[in-house]
């Protein structure tokens, strides 16, 4: 069996469905968001247009509590996503990721450089320690915001996952309690094959 999670273009996810057809004689499962699965109803206006990707670490979310719960992956963009106890996604955000942020610096400034700088607090001593220092800082403000946000609507008991290939580095900065889950998404494509 196969199970596919993907946010790419649909020509690419279809060249991918071709060649796992052809090559493994298998007809893959490509996941794709559900008004109600596992446990989670999807209570976006248009469930199929949340990304499969959000869907799965929402599938994990819930295979982890039965309590209220916050997502956050930070990866190439940074998704927060609010989970009720009772399992209804009431919504979420999304916004740039580090990289992204830091790239959008050097392309619309002349002054800024792509260069890589050192974090040790928030008082970069270099412009390139400041550009690192901010969209880190920036962007663990950002989350810490929305979690408080989330916690009215969700309550106290809310467990906060933590997943994402940024999530080390927002962990470290971050001023609430965050479960790391490096493999939510992951974790989620397994609660779903699993039911398949």
């Amino acid at each position: 069996r196969v199970v596919v999670c993907s946010v790419s273009s649909p020509e690419r996810l279809n060249a991918l469905e071709r060649w796992i057809q052809t090559h493994w004689s298998v007809t893959p499962h490509i996941v794709r968001p559900q008004v109600e699965q596992l446990g989670v109803k999807n209570l976006y206006h248009r469930p199929e247009q949340l990304g499969a990707d959000r869907w799965a670490a929402l599938i994990g979310a819930r295979g982890l509590t039965v309590q209220a719960a916050c997502v956050v992956d930070a990866g190439t963009a940074v998704t927060v996503e609010a989970l009720s106890a009772k399992g209804e996604f009431l919504g979420g955000t999304i916004f740039p990721g580090l990289r992204l942020l830091r790239d959008s610096l050097a392309q619309g400034t002349q002054a800024i450089p792509a260069a890589e700088g050192n974090v040790t607090d928030c008082l970069g001593r270099s412009t390139e320690d400041g550009v690192v220092a901010g969209t880190l800082f920036g962007l663990a403000g950002a989350v810490e915001r929305l979690i408080d946000e989330y916690r009215r609507s969700l309550g106290e008991t809310m467990q906060i996952f933590l997943t994402g290939g940024d999530a080390p580095a927002l962990a470290a900065h971050l001023r609430v309690s965050a479960t790391a889950v490096p493999d939510l998404v992951l974790k989620g494509l397994a609660r779903i094959a699993g039911s398949l």
